[in-house]
């Protein structure tokens, strides 16, 4: 299994990703994880993971706690479920692409710019891992 965070747009300051490729990084301790931009034109998000849970981040989407994200992440583990997150660019996600997510997910509903979701997306990645692993970080 290995979980995909993509994003859409690369970022204003070269420095934004920093906090969210941390949080990548002490993910990869649990499980296999990626972080990287994508051009909807020139990727094929559906025909690269077929089989891969596809949870598009969107403001109208579901709110979801840690305790529930976790539980998300767990259970894709358990079926041996790539999952692949979306963050969408400044025009927010391709029309074309929302209906073909498995869920939509709201990290808040208030607006932040997408480099500051990137980072709590990474985090809440991690303390999902660390969640499922009895690892005291989340405390």
């Amino acid at each position: 299994m290995k979980l995909y965070l993509y994003f859409i747009g690369k970022p204003r300051d070269v420095h934004s990703n920093g906090m969210a490729q941390e949080f990548v990084k002490r993910a990869s301790r649990y499980m296999a994880c990626e972080m990287r931009e994508i051009q909807p034109g020139r990727f094929d998000l559906f025909g690269r993971h077929t089989t891969a849970r596809k949870v598009f981040l969107d403001p109208a989407g579901k709110p979801m706690d840690s305790h529930a994200f976790s539980m998300l992440v767990g259970k894709a583990e358990l079926e041996a479920r790539d999952v692949v997150f979306l963050i969408g660019g400044h025009d927010g996600l391709p029309p074309e692409w929302k209906p073909k997510a498995d869920l939509l997910l709201s990290l808040s509903q208030m607006t932040m710019p997408h480099e500051l979701a990137r980072a709590v997306l990474a985090e809440q990645i991690y303390r999902a891992l660390t969640m499922l692993r009895g690892h005291p970080y989340p405390r």
